[in-house]
């Protein structure tokens, strides 16, 4: 064999296979048929994103306006380029890291185009012309997603956008519709309602974000309303037409919303197209999506999957522990056998959002009896130094065993304090735990402390 590893695709789940694999002196190299290395996670996706919305943050004065009654207009000329270039930096600056992380662990990067000939071989279009068979032991295959494309929807039309080619628009909209709020929709709601945009977002369940805590989703839902974008929620697209300048999106619930800029945001499949794997007897599943076991082995045993490829949940930071853990099953090693059972979610929107463990009501469901506690960042003093009016720290806890089984968290650095409740989680924490520790002042986190204290008057009194 070549390799005893070849990975294909560079994205957050190929590029931590490879190095898992290399880090314990393994063989390894990793094809990617993109000029720039990183796959939807760098380009498209989680990094372009998240850089999209601190960069409006910042122009649009978004923090500074509870603070100190500063009203920022954005220029709407200036506004995309300076998005744009701010991303563009950024994904350089990542793609950097990416080469150089493969350079220092002895990793072989070919670039080109990949398509499986069996369980061991790779035929290789190689992106500087001919053709090159390459063996290894094990297949990883991490090409990720790409958006959906239903039909219907003509996305020939330069004002029609998906997730990806949104990151290419030359001018700000003044009227966008987007179809779909999942995560991705969310998220770039905010983002051009914060710069000024008129923003309708239409969303077929009754809820936004059904996955969240209702309690939770329903603050986000109060928030975004604040941001000025119209909220459809129940609601679909029963057609999708052009007519003049305006793209007009005919609602199921009757009644049209015009705009000069459409993004569909709902739904994603896996990027196996050209692959050839069927052809060697991959299952591959209803939309493009590959049926793993437990150990990330395809019905090929030799040949893997994880990350974004294999669906749900579609999360970078989870596909990165699936790949690290399919390489040490593959060879056999005992380092790490599984993925961690709690998976936080982050969610970019303004407010932000986080989340990791059971909801209220899920909780709830699976018969527990339940004590939840929060704490506004109202009431905080690191909250109110920031003018941050809309966070809370919602804890959720089992009478029984006086455990914390959810933290949810909303406003600025969710996704960075809810690993605190993680983390007490894993360890099987209490709300004694919490009662117990001493937090910084002033902090957010002393949010979790109070948080506590409210549940506590529950399950003391």
């Amino acid at each position: 064999m070549d390799y005893d590893l070849l990975v294909i695709g560079s994205g957050p789940a190929g590029e931590r296979g490879a190095a898992q694999a290399a880090y314990f002196g393994k063989r390894v190299a990793v094809v990617e048929r993109e000029e720039e290395l990183g796959g939807a996670a760098v380009n498209t996706g989680t990094l372009p994103s998240k850089s999209l919305r601190e960069t409006a943050l910042f122009l649009s004065g978004y923090r500074q306006r509870e603070l100190y009654s500063v009203t920022v207009n954005v220029d709407p000329a200036l506004a995309i380029p300076k998005l744009l270039s701010r991303k563009d930096s950024v994904r350089e600056m990542e793609m950097e890291r990416i080469r150089w992380n493969l350079e220092r662990h002895g990793i072989d990067l070919i670039q080109g185009s990949a398509r499986l000939v069996d369980g061991h071989t790779v035929a290789v279009a190689q992106t500087g012309g001919g053709r090159r068979l390459i063996t290894a032991e094990f297949i990883l295959v991490a090409t990720g997603s790409t958006p959906f494309h239903p039909a219907g929807i003509d996305f020939r039309d330069p004002a029609i956008n998906d997730s990806d080619s949104i990151l290419h628009i030359d001018k700000m909209p003044e009227r966008l519709v987007i179809l779909g709020g999942g995560v991705i929709g969310s998220e770039y709601a905010c983002v051009f309602a914060t710069l000024g945009a008129r923003v309708t977002l239409v969303e077929s369940h009754g809820n936004l974000l059904e996955f969240l805590d209702a309690e939770i989703s329903d603050a986000l839902s109060s928030g975004m309303a604040r941001l000025g974008i119209d909220l459809r929620l129940g609601d679909s697209a029963a057609n999708v037409r052009r007519e003049a300048a305006e793209v007009v999106i005919g609602l199921a619930s009757g009644g049209d919303v015009r705009c000069d800029r459409l993004l569909y945001a709902a739904g994603r499949r896996g990027a196996t197209d050209g692959l050839g794997l069927e052809e060697i007897g991959v299952e591959v599943g209803s939309r493009g999506y590959l049926t793993v076991d437990k150990d990330y082995r395809t019905s090929v045993p030799s040949v893997l999957a994880a990350g974004d490829v294999i669906g749900f949940p579609l999360l970078a930071s989870t596909s990165m522990e699936q790949a690290r853990v399919a390489v040490c099953h593959a060879f056999g090693w005992s380092y790490r056998h599984d993925v961690a059972s709690l998976l936080p979610y982050g969610i970019y929107t303004i407010p932000e959002v986080s989340c990791v463990g059971l909801t209220e009501s899920a909780a709830a469901a699976a018969g527990l009896e339940v004590a939840c506690g929060r704490a506004p960042y109202q009431q905080n003093v690191r909250g109110k130094l920031i003018g941050d009016t809309e966070g809370m720290v919602k804890l959720v806890f089992d009478r029984t065993t006086r455990r914390l089984v959810g933290t949810h968290v909303i406003g600025d650095r969710a996704t960075e304090l809810v690993h605190t409740g993680q983390a007490i989680m894993s360890l099987g924490g209490t709300v004694d735990t919490l009662i117990d520790m001493v937090f910084n002042h002033p902090t957010l986190s002393e949010c979790y402390k109070y948080a506590a204290y409210d549940a506590l008057r529950q399950l003391d009194g």
